[in-house]
């Protein structure tokens, strides 16, 4: 079975990078050697894995990599340092357009949001 990885690390001026690839070591020995110019962390050098999460598909992986990379920094800190209950509160969210100040808002400013769930079916 394949493993798929979402990894972020931490660059040599403080910022993160967030990624996702099925082969770490290689994509990682990419990154220090510096072999993509173009790529954020080529100019960030040397980095430091702080953060490796594993899945078992490339669908998961690619969508977890998606939610970090909006996190702000804040939020990325808190996942990277293990602080689940900051996490939570940096992830709720208190301005007006917030999903619980719907009933509020005019019905043609709601915006919905349709999420496709990807199931992979057992194997026989």
């Amino acid at each position: 079975m394949d493993e798929y990885y979402v990894y972020i690390l931490r660059c040599s001026d403080g910022s993160y990078y967030t990624g996702v690839t099925s082969d770490l070591e290689t994509r990682i020995a990419q990154h220090h050697a510096g072999m993509f110019p173009a790529c954020y962390t080529y100019k960030r050098r040397p980095l430091k894995l702080v953060l490796l999460e594993e899945f078992p598909s490339p669908y998961d992986a690619i969508a977890r990599e998606k939610q970090v990379k909006r996190w702000s920094r804040r939020k990325k800190e808190a996942l990277v340092q293990g602080r689940e209950k900051a996490l939570l509160a940096y992830a709720r969210c208190q301005n007006e357009t917030h999903c619980s100040y719907y009933s509020l808002l005019p019905i043609a400013h709601t915006k919905i949001r349709i999420y496709h769930v990807m199931v992979s079916g057992a194997e026989p």
